[in-house]
């Protein structure tokens, strides 16, 4: 797995970006290269920006008068191709349009495969009331681009359950790009008084897991539970064909 360029995209906000792009960069650390670059779009909640461990570059895209400049991103993409490695770009709500338009109208996916980097769109879809609108955004990137997909299932707002009863996965809206989608990556619902503020404390700390693992803040039972969090999802994404 060598140079790879991921991101992390999806047109709702708070549904779990930047909480994706920390454990798909810590993985990619652990399992992969020790040096992962780490890039953060979101022009306002620079949150992937703040975990200092992963030294992670913030590309403004935005004026001061609030628009897009597309020269930023030129800058982004010049510092994609010009260095090897693997790469993950974690993406706002409000820049998702902007980028999408922005890659499609450079043709940018085809300008980074002939590059030599391996592009992979990874795209959440919650549970809950958040199903319709995230599911509308998987849509919306699956159509926009030819690259493969990892899909996400965040079960934190709720199953992934439609109204009829089925879960996503078996529904006619992921059918129709099932091809695409490489892995799936399920961010289970698991107890809120426990393993929900062990990960909401160390999130809110902007730490990684080596960072808790080594630190005095968290208690013996609370560091179990964020291992195992981790571990789960750090399986899961072995299983990724990529």
């Amino acid at each position: 797995m060598q140079n790879t360029v991921h991101f992390i995209l999806q047109g709702k906000g708070g549904i779990g970006k930047t909480l994706v792009s920390t454990i798909l960069a810590q993985w990619m650390k652990t399992r992969v290269s020790d040096t992962v670059r780490c890039y953060d779009t979101d022009q306002e909640n620079t949150t992937f920006s703040r975990y200092r461990a992963m030294n992670v570059k913030h590309v403004p895209v935005m004026t001061d008068a609030r628009t897009i400049d597309p020269k930023r991103f030129d800058a982004l993409m010049v510092d994609l191709l010009e260095s090897d490695g693997n790469c993950v770009i974690d993406n706002g709500a409000n820049t998702f349009s902007p980028l999408m338009a922005y890659l499609i109208e450079n043709d940018a996916f085809a300008l980074l495969e002939e590059s030599g980097r391996h592009v992979y769109i990874h795209t959440i879809v919650g549970g809950g009331d958040t199903l319709h609108d995230t599911a509308s955004g998987f849509v919306s990137t699956a159509q926009s681009t030819s690259a493969p997909i990892i899909l996400w299932q965040n079960e934190h707002f709720g199953l992934l359950q439609t109204p009829s009863g089925k879960l996503f996965a078996e529904s006619s809206t992921f059918h129709d790009f099932s091809a695409r989608v490489r892995g799936q990556v399920r961010l289970a619902l698991r107890n809120s008084d426990t393993f929900g503020a062990d990960i909401k404390k160390m999130n809110t700390a902007r730490m990684t897991l080596d960072e808790v693992l080594a630190s005095d803040k968290f208690n013996v039972m609370e560091k179990q539970r964020i291992k195992t969090v981790y571990r789960d999802i750090f399986d899961q994404l072995d299983t990724v064909q990529w």
